[in-house]
């Protein structure tokens, strides 16, 4: 499969179903302004970013209490400020479909079968809960955190947490006692929503040894919301003031009228997402309820293309901001399907078979998810009945051409297959999908509206069919308020600014072709400089996946002294096949025929199992420190990680090498 082959088009029909098509026409008829196609709107949307957001303001019908005095105040990043005056309330605006009733939400787990929950039941039990809280002393600006799992009760709780103006933080059950505190400790949490354990892959998990030693932790909590979901019989609490979930939802039921959604400012924290957390504490994120409200809205409606009453499904789990995307789609009318459990338990086409009993309109997986389909030989097609599936969306690591083009041999062959790239720090994508454009191998259709997006060379130029840094040079209503705890903005400065000042640099190496279509290449600081040609780590693995023998894979290049440097392979064999000579040709041949000799690695080992984040990265640079002599505890928070022993290998192996080869001196 050739990088940028067309695999689909959209149809006359599509084309006009598509929300961007609508918002062209409401554009014209609105403000007499005329666009010949997407790539004259998102022109537009980034040269005049005032006359842009004004739109998205008024085409979403934003209710304020008080009504903004601009769209920009000060216009410099960081700390652009946006609708100054504005007082508004994220959740009011998730709750306003109420009175339109139907389904809210579905949910599964494997425990529980598909069920419905109802916008009635749903924003009754969110004024119940935040009645609650208000009663337990909670006010605006207060930090409300969770332990919770993948479950309507978790948005009910973050619902109710963010009416009142109280800042929500959460992390998975999965989440260890250390990773937990890492995270939580850093807001000094008031009240705390917590589980006693979750199931998955068919194992029950008691999480209660796990959750004491939390609350020991969490000194700054006064008050337990307890919800048992392993055992919903079971009355005991872990603390003896705790409060149990059901025992507050038998409260009387307050009406719509009767509550009221605290009013706060737009850029008043709604709530905090944490960086992975690879090297140090993990960096907490704070976002405000206008930026996420309004990014919501356009990124769901305009790059999900989601309709009213469709439904959606998207593999993940509250630690990732994709959970945060996805309770807030209810934003645009659609419906989400909350999982929680093993993707491919009990069999491995598990999740096809929720596509099909949900009646999904859109499926959003991740490469690494196909990656295991195909491996599998799983093809959808001749098991289920797909009517409904129209689109595909896939996050998380770069997809390759090969991993694009199985939807369309395995799948579906009309279907549209967005692949897009944003982060936690904007909670949202960069760019992305856009239905009225041709999907094309390997490639990221267009930038997205509002996101002025460049490849900046190391001078600061921006450069066309090239790869460079991604780089946003107009600011964004969803960046984040600020790093909490962070005194003067100074790792926020850091950390997006400190090489491009006034322009966000994302960490991420990234090519633009002239149409736009977009090619996202890995993380610029794990980046592999050979001979002075710089490779991203997603090249490496979208050839190394062709292999049936290889089942993950992590590539490092360290920089030795004397100008020398040595770029080791590991990889994971499928059934721990071993790594025999042939094998070895076999991924050389391989890694030349598709790009360059300077791909080659200069040695390979097989290890056990490669060393993820809980967020689903692979850990690059940690595995170069402590290669290069970094000490473990400074490289790499092992309780950030999804498997901790996948270190073991490389620490080993750094304290038995005493001198690498030297192979570019």
């Amino acid at each position: 499969m050739q990088e940028s082959e067309l695999l689909w088009a959209p149809s006359a029909s599509q084309i006009d179903r598509a929300n961007v098509t609508q918002l062209i026409k409401w554009l014209g008829q609105e403000r007499g302004l005329h666009f010949a196609d997407y790539r004259a709107l998102w022109q537009w949307s980034v040269e005049d970013i005032d006359g842009f957001w004004q739109a998205m303001w008024d085409y979403f019908k934003i209710e304020a209490s008080t009504p903004p005095t601009a769209v920009l105040g000060k216009r410099s990043m960081p700390g652009a400020q946006w609708f100054p005056g504005a007082r508004l309330n994220y959740a009011q605006h998730v709750l306003r479909a109420e009175p339109q009733g139907g389904v809210a939400v579905l949910h599964m787990s494997e425990r529980q079968p598909l069920t419905e929950v109802t916008w009635e039941v749903l924003a009754g039990q969110v004024r119940i809960l935040a009645t609650q809280l208000r009663e337990l002393g909670v006010v605006p600006g207060d930090r409300v955190v969770a332990w919770m799992p993948n479950t309507p009760e978790t948005m009910i709780a973050m619902l109710a947490t963010t009416s009142i103006g109280a800042i929500w933080a959460c992390c998975s059950p999965d989440f260890g006692a250390q990773g937990v505190l890492d995270r939580l400790q850093q807001l000094q949490p008031r009240l705390l929503f917590c589980v006693d354990g979750y199931r998955y892959g068919g194992k029950d998990f008691d999480r209660r040894t796990e959750l004491s030693t939390i609350l020991a932790g969490l000194q700054s909590v006064r008050h337990v919301i307890y919800l048992p979901y392993l055992n919903p019989d079971d009355r005991a609490l872990p603390t003896p003031h705790a409060l149990r979930w059901h025992d507050i939802m038998q409260r009387p039921a307050i009406a719509r009228a009767d509550f009221r959604f605290e009013q706060v400012a737009f850029d008043h924290p709604l709530w905090t997402l944490f960086s992975s957390g690879t090297t140090g504490l993990p960096k907490p994120i704070v976002h405000g309820h206008g930026g996420i409200l309004l990014e919501t809205l356009k990124n769901g409606t305009f790059h999900f293309d989601l309709h009213p009453g469709e439904r959606h499904f998207f593999f993940t789990t509250t630690g990732w901001m994709l959970w945060n995307f996805v309770v807030g789609s209810t934003l645009t009318g659609a419906i989400p399907i909350l999982y929680d459990g093993h993707p491919a338990y009990p069999t491995q086409d598990n999740l096809w078979k929720l596509v099909q009993d949900a009646d999904c309109s859109l499926f959003g997986a991740s490469p690494t998810f196909v990656a295991q389909q195909m491996k599998a030989g799983i093809v959808p097609r001749d098991r289920f009945s797909l009517k409904s599936l129209r689109g595909i969306t896939l996050a998380g690591s770069p997809a390759t051409p090969e991993c694009m083009a199985w939807f369309y041999e395995s799948v579906k062959r009309d279907l549209w297959v967005a692949n897009g790239s944003g982060g936690t720090d904007c909670c949202t994508g960069f760019v992305g999908g856009v239905p009225t454009l041709p999907v094309r191998a390997g490639e990221i259709q267009a930038p997205s509206l509002g996101v002025s997006v460049k490849a900046f060379n190391e001078r600061g130029e921006s450069v066309i069919d090239e790869v460079g840094e991604l780089v946003l040079t107009q600011p964004m209503p969803s960046m984040p308020v600020k790093f909490w705890n962070d005194e003067g903005n100074v790792r926020y400065q850091e950390t997006y600014f400190d090489v491009f000042p006034g322009v966000w640099r994302h960490g991420d190496f990234f090519r633009i072709n002239e149409r736009g279509g977009s090619f996202v290449m890995g993380r610029s600081d794990s980046t592999l400089n050979r001979y002075g040609v710089r490779i991203g780590t997603a090249e490496i693995y979208r050839t190394l996946v062709l292999l049936e023998e290889i089942e993950d894979s992590l590539i490092v290049n360290l920089d030795l002294a004397d100008g020398g440097f040595f770029m080791p392979l590991f990889v994971k064999t499928v059934n721990e096949v071993a790594l025999t000579p042939a094998l070895e040709k076999r991924i050389a041949e391989q890694l030349r025929r598709a790009y360059t000799p300077r791909h080659i690695p200069d040695k390979i080992f097989q290890v056990p199992a490669i060393p993820y984040t809980l967020t689903g990265k692979k850990m690059e640079v940690p595995v170069r420190k402590i290669l290069l002599g970094t000490p473990v505890d400074k490289a790499a928070n092992r309780s950030a990680m999804a498997n901790p022993a996948a270190l073991d290998f490389f620490i080993d192996y750094a304290a038995r090498q005493k001198d690498f080869p030297q192979t570019g001196a």
